[in-house]
């Protein structure tokens, strides 16, 4: 049944799952748009833009409302899809809970010890490079005309849009520090408006 995969791909994800929810988004991804194709990249998409306004870890909404989409795109009712949600969610939580309930304290005594501090080195190194493959992998579905592809003159005006956004949200950002949520809010105003 779905739950059970569900339970086996999201426990799975929370075990490797190294440097926080963004870095959970390349292996959410991988494996309920590449390997089980529960959804589309699109959906996906939608799916993490969801996950990031809604409050909580995005991890964790990504986990939940991943896990409530592909059971409804199964074809189960909204009762079992509920459950996929929770238990897409438990299962990303219970192994790295459990690690850190047994290990963190030992952790932090003896985390500056040389092969510690080489293992978290190339950890970081390896949370950045998750967290930019995700992002890469979206940049497609984020800038495309139209989710089939189609190009006509007005679908490759708002492509230009999705361009300008990005780079005003990009710019401001980075150099100007603004918020995040104001961002977001506009952002997300810009988009009614236009689209």
């Amino acid at each position: 049944m779905i739950l059970f995969e569900l339970f086996y791909t999201f426990l799975i994800i929370g075990l490797f799952t190294f440097g926080g929810g963004y870095s959970m988004i390349a292996l959410i991804q991988s494996a309920v748009v590449d390997h089980h194709a529960w959804l589309t990249t699109q959906e996906f998409a939608d799916i993490l833009a969801i996950s990031q306004i809604t409050p909580g870890p995005v991890g964790i909404n990504t986990a939940t409302y991943a896990g409530y989409s592909a059971v409804i795109a199964e074809g189960y009712p909204t009762v079992v899809a509920v459950a996929g949600a929770v238990v897409a969610s438990l299962a990303v939580l219970i192994l790295p809970l459990t690690l850190i309930l047994i290990v963190g304290r030992w952790l932090l005594k003896h985390k500056d010890q040389a092969p510690f501090d080489t293992i978290f080195k190339g950890l970081r190194l390896t949370v950045i490079g998750l967290i930019a493959a995700a992002a890469l992998s979206l940049v497609p579905t984020a800038f495309s005309p139209t989710p089939t592809g189609t190009v006509t003159i007005f679908n490759l005006q708002l492509s230009i849009f999705n361009v300008i956004i990005f780079a005003a949200v990009f710019f401001l950002s980075l150099r100007k520090k603004a918020s995040p949520i104001l961002l977001i809010l506009l952002s997300g105003l810009v988009g009614f408006l236009i689209y």
